[in-house]
């Protein structure tokens, strides 16, 4: 079936594909070689919280979010339970159709142990086919189901798992023989949170430790090919300094590498067949943990293209009584590896009840599709809005 797609809908699908790889590498073409994989809505940080510190979340305080960043923290929340909804626009400078919705929650049972799960939605907006003697239109999308379990080792250290589901309604040829791609994930995490004295000040260090995604490929129908999942990890630190009862800063860093083989480059004078033939043994016939391994010695330039791999993000948060919040970040990537460098700013207010988060960002480069868009999270505190009914029928 020859179908003709609205062309500015089918122009951001296929960029979906990219999307957390940027754009075209300009005068860099031969040097282009971001990492290819499926279901790429995964790798988008949801939260604005995150989102406001250059995506940075791994090694941070505990919060409702952490379920994307590092399950591993739930248990060192203060409430007993929480949920979070997050909204992320994508590409608002094209279309308005475009986003990300998420939810998330937790609750602690007993001291020690914790249950979280989210769900993720990324809608493509409606998209436009047509034939001469038919027309129609589609929604393709992503969504993501995950529940984890975590548990505190000791008294600063934790260890989380998280079970996902996954399925993408996202590809480029919706004839009858197609259908959606599933697949299963699961991720693995760890935290650390202990405190030391600097000075008169009683600060906190923590790192963090989150590889997610560690599952089967995703294949859709009509396709004999499966394609990676984007297996990822994270590694970050936190140090947190109070300057007095109201008043503390901290500072985060963040260190991402995709653990996904690197799609095979033609090489000078090899035949579009041998070609073929290399990139099935190399990439497609790999397996998902095979490919885990293989993703940290493969890229073609050696061990200098591999660190270029590496994506890293900078966040700073300032808080006043634990109830208002500035931040700010920075998030960066090699220029053949996705070319994503952007600055972040954003704020909090939080009560007893819910909470408030929004982030903005700035690119330095025109590969982000979040580019000067906001993106916001609303938080609730179950045992807050516990306790304020159980004020009422006291009263």
């Amino acid at each position: 079936m020859n179908k003709i797609v609205n062309y500015k809908k089918w122009m951001l699908a296929i960029l979906l594909s990219v999307i957390t790889l940027g754009i075209s590498a300009q005068d860099k073409k031969n040097m282009f070689n971001p990492v290819n994989y499926g279901v790429t809505s995964l790798a988008i940080a949801p939260d604005a919280r995150g989102g406001a510190m250059g995506d940075v979340g791994v090694a941070t305080e505990a919060d409702a979010n952490s379920q994307y960043w590092n399950p591993a923290k739930y248990p060192f929340n203060v409430a007993r339970a929480g949920v979070s909804a997050s909204y992320t626009p994508w590409l608002r400078k094209l279309v308005n159709d475009i986003n990300l919705a998420n939810v998330a929650g937790f609750y602690r049972i007993g001291d020690y142990s914790s249950l979280s799960s989210s769900l993720r939605y990324f809608s493509l907006g409606e998209v436009f086919l047509s034939e001469a003697e038919d027309a129609m239109s589609i929604r393709p999308y992503e969504f993501s189901f995950d529940v984890g379990y975590s548990r505190m080792l000791s008294e600063c250290f934790s260890m989380g798992v998280a079970m996902r589901f996954i399925y993408s309604d996202i590809k480029y040829d919706y004839t009858a023989e197609s259908s959606a791609g599933k697949a299963f994930a699961a991720d693995l995490a760890l935290y650390r949170n202990g405190y030391f004295m600097m000075g008169d000040r009683e600060c906190s260090f923590a790192w963090g430790l989150n590889i997610n995604n560690i599952g089967s490929k995703i294949s859709f129908g009509g396709d004999d090919n499966a394609e990676f999942i984007p297996t990822n990890l994270r590694l970050g630190v936190n140090l947190t300094i109070p300057f007095n009862e109201y008043n503390k800063f901290s500072i985060t860093a963040d260190a991402n590498k995709l653990l996904v083989p690197t799609y095979p480059k033609q090489n000078d004078g090899e035949s579009d067949e041998d070609y073929t033939d290399r990139v099935q043994r190399e990439y497609y016939d790999v397996s998902p943990i095979s490919g885990i391994f293989k993703s940290f010695g493969d890229a073609p330039n050696g061990f200098k293209e591999e660190m270029q791999e590496i994506q890293w993000s900078l966040g700073m948060e300032y808080t006043y009584n634990d109830r208002f919040m500035l931040r700010a970040g920075y998030h960066h990537e090699a220029e053949n590896k996705g070319n994503r460098k952007y600055f972040t700013a954003g704020a909090g207010f939080h009560m007893s009840i819910f909470s408030i988060d929004a982030a903005y960002v700035f690119s330095t480069s025109q590969s982000n599709p979040l580019d000067q868009t906001m993106r916001f999270t609303l938080g609730f505190d179950l045992d807050g809005i516990k306790d304020m009914f159980s004020t009422k029928r006291r009263r």
